[in-house]
């Protein structure tokens, strides 16, 4: 199945607890003030990715990170590509962490909204609203909820995730990620 994705990160401390895969989605159509990465937005920007190869590669060294981020752009706005992913990962031992701009209830709602989030460990969910940033411990307005979906995390190991994180590439490349950075999930260089 194919997803039209943003970009992938193997290797991230700003965006989970431990060591994390990010997956950024491409398209989202919320269109929230103030985004943090707003080249996620166009839904023609970004690649064309196989769900296959996707998970595949994630799952090439599964002891080498403890889970998988997904953020956008909006990943819900392409659900079923999102359920294709996930449940490849599924039974893997890999943690499941999503970002959406939704909220719960909105999720809940969704066609597969149900089946996604049996996939998911935890999800921060809501709008992003830059007259409330906040910008800690994933969370990037006062008004975003983080809701551990499984027994897998507690409250506590949100604690200590570093706001932001510069990663360089061995092609010279950056990646600028975490919340409240600016190019949050995009590459330069």
């Amino acid at each position: 199945m194919l997803i039209r994705l943003h970009s992938i990160e193997a290797a991230s401390r700003a965006n989970g607890p431990g060591l994390r895969a990010v997956i950024w989605f491409q398209g989202c159509t919320l269109k929230c003030s103030g985004c943090f990465n707003p080249k996620t937005h166009d839904p023609g920007g970004g690649s064309d990715a196989d769900t296959v190869g996707l998970a595949a590669e994630l799952l090439r060294n599964p002891h080498a990170i403890e889970g998988v981020s997904i953020s956008g752009g909006e990943p819900f706005q392409q659900p079923e590509g999102l359920l294709d992913i996930l449940e490849r990962l599924a039974g893997s031992g890999l943690s499941t962490l999503v970002f959406s701009g939704y909220s719960l209830g909105e999720i809940e709602r969704q066609a597969l909204g149900p089946r996604l989030l049996e996939r998911i460990d935890v999800l921060i969910a809501g709008r992003y609203v830059q007259a409330q940033h906040l910008g800690s411990g994933l969370i990037g307005s006062t008004n975003q909820k983080l809701h551990l979906l499984s027994q897998r995390y507690q409250l506590t190991d949100f604690a200590t995730i570093p706001r932001q994180e510069i990663i360089l590439h061995r092609d010279g490349s950056i990646t600028l990620t975490g919340i409240g950075s600016s190019g949050l999930g995009s590459r330069c260089g």
